[in-house]
This record gives structure tokens, C-alpha cells and sequence, in this order.
């Protein structure tokens, strides 16, 4: 990484930064309401906002502690005194899952309505539009919602606005619901409400639900059994793929991933204890992440979302987990590898935000508590953004450069995995509500540690037959180019050394996949390769250089050979000089 003073407008980033604590938010109008529209309750906003009060048909807010195991949807998983430590907010939210009386969430149909009536009749300077992204699994369309001052919703009027634009995803993992409850009022108040000005700043693109089919089965994963938030590398689901292609072409420079975790569960069997925090918060951490671009995630958005929340009252940490093996008593953050929507958007050079709330397992329990937490949050982000658009810009354009400059020089990261550390946690005792005060085993993702490096190569050649290869890799925004006429050019060969099967693995243990992977040791063999015409070449003096190496490199978990989308090893080759052929762009 090149000194700081390479960046020539670091100044005037590292200005930004120390301005945190003296503005934390930007200011917003009053809420008004909105005509032929239902009264929209005033989101989580931070102060300097104006205070306005909710219209009283909305206002009333249920203490949390008088609903019942009945009206919650099934029984309390703890007692009535750790539910008393997480009471309602002052307001509360309406979208059709929160309705009074519901005992399911926003139906498939109901989001898709309501995305279109926020389309109909946005403000006079909202301009909203209702994207078709896809098809899931069972062919229910795939949708977002982007609002911009462009002239046009295409991508390419959207990136001519100049304008960073933020992506928010919600409910990958379909029985975790709250994140796109609040993603339904955060797009109301974008097009109609106090959110609105922000459009002057950013541009945003909203999908309420990225897996509905699971949402319909109340079911973690897709249809098919596979694990979406783990499919964004290999992309074998039509889901993930069409949250890649909505990324290919508009490009974010932030992303906010909504989920929700498990509050019981393990976690009372393994450490007598249940999980106490409103929100868990983690950034893209994995091998290969820009410097900065990991600074900017923490000092620019991390720590005014822990402000933001605590000034809602809202009790944050950052994300952990733990295995499902009831004997492995380790607790570690997010994942590492190159496939969750995570990591996979920070190798894309985004500010790539995950927010968990308390949901998992307790089924409405506390549903208004967890709405205000994720749209806290939601607006935090957006807030953020829109203060730092143009450092952003700056920020975003020296990362792709530098990114691009690290081809063929220095050393990769090929597997890196977390740092073990002691950690002081606090959960809370099941039966009196307490805290509980735990000094846990704990997997840290702050630090990483190399496991494997190697030469970073000048970029991959693929054989002619690396087709699902090279569509995966054009699907996530990677330059792929087609060899136009024979030559040869020097690379290092794959040679197996040992083979086995096995399935891919997470901090929480196997992950639902479709396939056994091949577990592959190798070593480099120096050669001068004959290449054909009609074979491929992606370099990585490229933005998304250390996205290819995740993918290409064969001897990782996630990687494309691994997973059976190369078929041998001699379909690649590290080629370690500029190669002199001649070579087309592919459509």
C-alpha cells in the first residue's frame, strides 16, 4: 500500500474524518405528509432533525413487555424480564406486516405494491422507479426500487449524476424479517417524506426482499436449499445473480445488508445465556481489502451508526457468531472468506456494511424494537453517504486505481483467516434479565492472518472451454478479454499435489450448498504456454483485480475450480508477464 500522501486528496479526506464529531448527521425538514397518502411515521433520524411528532393514529407505541407469547407468534424463548429489557420504541412504524393483528410479515405481493405505489406518487423531486432485476427460483420477480434525480433510470443516466449511490439489501436469509419491514419505510420516506432531500446527494437503490421464496417458507435459504448470502462469488443462484447484475451496472459505492440473528438457540445451550444486543455491526473484512477503503467504512460509517443508535437508545457489538457444533465454544465475527454480499461488495472497492438484529428464533417478538433499529441504521448510512459524497468519489476512484496498479508486483494474499484473541462479552441471563458478563474463545476478523500468499500475477489466461467462468465473472463487473489470434506468453502451471472432496465451510459450519467441492493442494510449475485463439484473459490491472484472485486462484474453498465451474487445472494459467498478444473486449 502506497503512503497516504499518494492519494492526492487525502487532505481534504482526512478533513472529513475530523469533522465527525462536530456533525454527525445531515440536517432534514420537518415531516410533512405526503398528498393522497397514508400519514408516514417520522423515522429514526439523529439530531440536529427537528423534532416532530408522529401523527397520533401512528404514535402509539405497544410496550413491549404487555404482549403476550400469543400475539408475539409463538411462546417467549426467555422470561417476561429479559423481554422488559427491550421495549418498544416511541413510535411506531406501518407497512403491511406490522398492521395491528398481523401474524405474518409483508406478503411477496404487498412489497411489490407497495414499491409500485411509492413509484406512482412520489414527491414533485423524487424521481422513483420500480426495477425488474429477475426471477427467484419460483418465479416470483425479483425487484428494486431506485430514487434519483436522474433524468432516467438507467444505469448509465444514474453513474452520470456523479452522484455515490448506496444499495440496501434486506432479507437474504428469508426467516429473518425485520430488515425488510424497515426497508419498506425507509423507501416511503425517500420518495415522500424526510428522507427525501438526501436525493440531492446520493443516489439509492432499495430491494426490500432478495429471497422471497424463502420469505414465503419462512426459510433461511433459496428454494433450492442454497445458502444466497454465501452465492455471491459462484453466483448459482438466480437470486444472487441478480443482485450482482443491479451491482455491475449501477455500481455503489455504499452497501447496507439487512439481516437478523439468532437470540437463543446454541447460545443458551452453550453458554447459558441469551444474545442482548439491538444490533450487531460488521464492514468487508477479508484477504485482500483496500486500506483505506477499511478506514472509511469504520471512521467514516460504523462509528456514526454506534452514535446514531446509542441516541435511539439502541445497545450495538460487533458481529459474532458461533458454531452449531454444541461442543466448539469459540465465538468469532462474520466470516472471512470471499462469498458472503459482504465481502464479495468491499473486493468490489464499496463501503459494504452488514446490520444483524435480535430476530432469529423469537418470532414477533419485539418486531417494532427491530424495525427502528434497522431503519436507524439504514439512515445513518444514507446520512453518512450524503455528507462524504464527494470524498467518497475521490476515496472510491484512487482505490480502482490502486487496485489496478498492483498487477504484476508484490505478493496476494491467497487464504487468510481470523486472529485468536480473548473477549470480554456481555449476554444476558435468561431468567432474571441481567447482564452476563463472559470471557469467551474469540475469532477477531479485525486482524487477519495470511495462510497462503503468492506472487500476484499480471492476470489469469482461461481456456477456450472456461465459458460459466467467464459469464460469472462478467456478471460481477470483471473485464474478461478474448485472445484474437495464437501466441504464447509465461506462466505458472497448476500441478496438483493432493486431492480430496469435502463442502464448503463458515464460522457456523457446513454451508447449504448445491455441490462437493474439490479440496485441491498445488504447486507452480514456470512456463513458456502456447494459447489459442478463442481462449480468455482477465488481468488484474483492473478495479476488481482482488475479486479475480478470490475467484481464479484453484486451491481456496470458494474458488471457481473448487466449486466445479473449471473444469481442470490446465483451463488456467498465472501468466507473469504482460502478455503481447492481440485481444478483443468482450461484449
Amino acid at each position: 500500500m502506497r503512503s497516504a500522501h499518494s492519494l492526492p486528496s487525502w487532505t481534504s479526506v482526512a478533513a472529513a474524518i475530523l469533522l465527525l464529531t462536530a456533525c454527525s448527521s445531515t440536517p432534514l425538514p420537518p415531516w410533512r405528509a405526503p398528498a393522497a397518502t397514508a400519514p408516514v411515521p417520522k423515522p429514526a433520524v439523529v439530531a440536529p432533525a427537528p423534532k416532530v411528532e408522529a401523527p397520533a393514529a401512528v404514535a402509539q407505541a405497544v410496550p413491549q413487555a404487555s404482549i403476550t407469547p400469543q400475539e408475539a407468534g409463538s411462546a417467549a424463548p426467555y422470561s417476561a424480564a429479559v423481554a422488559a429489557r427491550f421495549p418498544d420504541p416511541a413510535i411506531a412504524y406501518s407497512t403491511p406486516g406490522l398492521q395491528a393483528g398481523r401474524t405474518s410479515y409483508s406478503s411477496n405481493a404487498e412489497i411489490s405494491t407497495w414499491l409500485r405505489n411509492l413509484a406512482a406518487h412520489p414527491n414533485a423531486g423524487a424521481k422513483v422507479s420500480v426495477l425488474s432485476i429477475g426471477q427467484s427460483q419460483q418465479g416470483t420477480p425479483l425487484e428494486a426500487l431506485l430514487l434519483t434525480r436522474a433524468t432516467s433510470p438507467d444505469a448509465p443516466s444514474v453513474l452520470a449524476t456523479g452522484r455515490p449511490t448506496v444499495l440496501l439489501v434486506g432479507q437474504q436469509h428469508g426467516n429473518e424479517p425485520a430488515g425488510s419491514e424497515a426497508l419498506l419505510v425507509v423507501a416511503r420516506e425517500l420518495a415522500q417524506g424526510l428522507l427525501e432531500p438526501l436525493l440531492d446527494k446520493v443516489n439509492v437503490l432499495v430491494v426490500p426482499r432478495a429471497n422471497p421464496d424463502g420469505a414465503a417458507a419462512d426459510q433461511r435459504a433459496t428454494a433450492n436449499g442454497i445458502d444466497m448470502n454465501r452465492d455471491h462469488l459462484l453466483l448459482q443462484t438466480p437470486e444472487a445473480r441478480a443482485l450482482a447484475q443491479l451491482a455491475r451496472d449501477y455500481q455503489p459505492t455504499v452497501v447496507l445488508d439487512a439481516h437478523e440473528y439468532t437470540v437463543v438457540g446454541r447460545y443458551l445451550q452453550k453458554y447459558g445465556a441469551v444474545q442482548k444486543y439491538d444490533a450487531l455491526l460488521q464492514y468487508a473484512m477479508t484477504a485482500n481489502m483496500p486500506e483505506f477503503l477499511t478506514r472509511a467504512s469504520e471512521e467514516w460509517f460504523r462509528r456514526p451508526l454506534i452514535t446514531a443508535l446509542k441516541n435511539q437508545k439502541l445497545s450495538s457489538e460487533w458481529y459474532y457468531t458461533t458454531s452449531t457444533a454444541l461442543d466448539d465454544l469459540q465465538v468469532s465475527m462474520g466470516g472471512t472468506q470471499p462469498d458472503t454480499g459482504r465481502n464479495v461488495n468491499g473486493l468490489k472497492n464499496a463501503v459494504s456494511m452488514l446490520i444483524e438484529t435480535r430476530g432469529v428464533g423469537i418470532g414477533r417478538m419485539h418486531l417494532q424494537r427491530r424495525v427502528h433499529t434497522q431503519v436507524t441504521a439504514m439512515v445513518s448510512m444514507l446520512q453518512s453517504t450524503a455528507t462524504r459524497a464527494e470524498q467518497l468519489g475521490q476515496l472510491r476512484s484512487f482505490i480502482d486505481r490502486e487496485t489496478s496498479s498492483l498487477a504484476c508486483r508484490g505478493k496476494a494474499t491467497i487464504a487468510a483467516g481470523p486472529t485468536k484473541v480473548q473477549y470480554e462479552l456481555t449476554m444476558l441471563d435468561p431468567a432474571t434479565g441481567n447482564d452476563k458478563q463472559l470471557t469467551v474463545d474469540w475469532n477477531s476478523a479485525l486482524e487477519l492472518q495470511t495462510l497462503n500468499s503468492r506472487p500476484r500475477p499480471c492476470g489469469y489466461w482461461l481456456s477456450a472451454n472456461s465459458t460459466s467462468a467467464v459469464e460469472r465473472l462478467q456478471l460481477l463487473g470483471v473485464q474478461v478479454l478474448r485472445i484474437a489470434e495464437p501466441g504464447s506468453l509465461l506462466g505458472d502451471l497448476y500441478k496438483e499435489t493432493a486431492r480430496s472432496s469435502g463442502t464448503r465451510q463458515d464460522v457456523r459450519g457446513g454451508i447449504s450448498d448445491a455441490a462437493l467441492i474439490i479440496k485441491t493442494e498445488v504447486a507452480l510449475t514456470r512456463s513458456l504456454v502456447d494459447i489459442s485463439a478463442g481462449s480468455f484473459y482477465v488481468p488484474l490491472g483492473q478495479p476488481l483485480g482482488n475479486l479475480v484472485l478470490a475467484a481464479l486462484e484453484p486451491d481456496t474453498q470458494n474458488s471457481y475450480f473448487a466449486n466445479h465451474l473449471l473444469g481442470t487445472l490446465d483451463d488456467t494459467v498465472r501468466v507473469m508477464t504482460e502478455p503481447t498478444v492481440r485481444m478483443e473486449r468482450l461484449p
